[in-house]
């Protein structure tokens, strides 16, 4: 059986006026937006209470395709690998807007946005939690966020590639400006520019500077909370897990900035190193926090194909455990030679269930509370 404190805190939540929002042992934060609307600030309450009592599950594109399916029509029920194996869905569902600056109808893994929307909307209704990454292509060369042209000094520098790059930001606005439920703009966790500490996107080092990087992050905030008025977004900072040399907060832009911390940590088939890297870098990564009053999470992990067959409750469990994220994301179910989550038949399956079932794991039923598994 689940934590029931949960459902009540997070039903209390949803249910609270405005001025009640920032009661019991949450701290009124200050978010990027001081004007944020009234679902956006439920939802920040919501993934306070969530991270006291276990963490939410994550997947990208939980719903959009899976192994041996896509989603090709506007969609009456949400199919799910996760739901074909643990009878419940993500609680957090995971999108990608990269292809949208281009005014292209596909995204860059071919998801039409249109379908994307209607999928945003499902989910929210729900009750799910959405969250938004953008692989946007290169704007200098306009190859893919792989290639490693630089390219953030010459959005700054307020030229061509400037203006293309305003335009992408303008249509990533119009876009996120559709994704509404009963009217009103759905609440959603916006993370761009992710793992800069790499060296695998343009945005990331050494093909940015820190300073330009910061320059950026706080241009795109700037335009689209002030020059769009999307007052529904949570802004995350998240980059790669940490070597030796890395410093967190490196490219961090600033606390006025940045909602939630969160990190990227891949099991690259060395379990041991990735238990090493969890327990290390969410530690730290929860003290930055803590001291800063901000939400944390474990925005993107996973092990590809998933051979372990006790991965889930021997390896991933027992590292995040306690440590006080508010959900945990992984990657997509894209072919049989790459997921990241099972499905059925897959060896960690029975593994999977047994990881469904225990206390700190949110599914879908477990953080609404007129859905509780009994």
């Amino acid at each position: 059986m689940k934590i029931r404190t949960l459902y009540f805190l997070i039903f209390a939540a949803a249910c609270c006026s405005c001025t009640s929002l920032y009661r019991d042992n949450y701290t009124k934060p200050n978010l990027v937006d001081d004007r944020p609307t009234r679902s956006t600030k439920k939802l920040h309450r919501q993934l306070h209470f969530m991270s006291d009592a276990g963490f939410a599950i994550g997947h990208q594109d939980a719903t959009s395709y899976g192994i041996g399916w896509k989603q090709t029509e506007k969609p009456k029920l949400m199919r799910s690998d996760v739901y074909d194996i643990a009878e419940d869905y993500p609680a957090v569902y995971g999108f990608d807007i990269g292809g949208i600056e281009n005014g292209s109808p596909l995204n860059l893994d071919s998801v039409p946005f249109d379908m994307m929307r209607d999928l945003m909307i499902q989910a929210h209704k729900h009750g799910g939690i959405i969250t938004i990454s953008w692989h946007a292509d290169n704007p200098v060369t306009g190859d893919d966020s792989w290639d490693q042209t630089p390219a953030v000094a010459d959005i700054l520098n307020k030229g061509e590639v400037s203006e293309k790059f305003d335009l992408w930001l303008d249509r990533v606005a119009a876009f996120l400006k559709t994704i509404k439920y009963q009217g009103k703009r759905i609440p959603i966790i916006f993370r761009p520019y992710h793992e800069m500490n790499g060296s695998w996107f343009w945005w990331g080092d050494p093909h940015v500077s820190t300073e330009d990087y910061v320059k950026l992050w706080k241009y795109t905030v700037t335009r689209l909370r002030d020059k769009h008025r999307l007052h529904n977004l949570l802004y995350t900072y998240s980059p790669n897990k940490l070597n030796p040399e890395d410093y967190y907060m490196k490219f961090y832009p600033g606390d006025d900035y940045v909602d939630i911390l969160g990190i990227d940590i891949y099991d690259f088939n060395d379990s041991t190193g990735y238990v090493t890297s969890i327990v290390n870098d969410l530690a730290l990564v929860k003290q930055l926090a803590a001291n800063r009053n901000k939400l944390y999470a474990f925005t993107e992990t996973g092990f590809e194909k998933i051979p372990d067959a006790l991965w889930f409750t021997n390896r991933l469990y027992p590292a995040i455990k306690d440590s006080g994220i508010a959900w945990v994301l992984f990657w997509r179910n894209y072919r049989k030679s790459h997921h990241y989550m099972p499905y059925k038949g897959h060896v960690a399956e029975q593994d999977f269930i047994r990881f469904r079932d225990l206390p700190q794991t949110l599914f879908l039923k477990d953080i609404d509370p007129k859905k509780q598994r009994k």
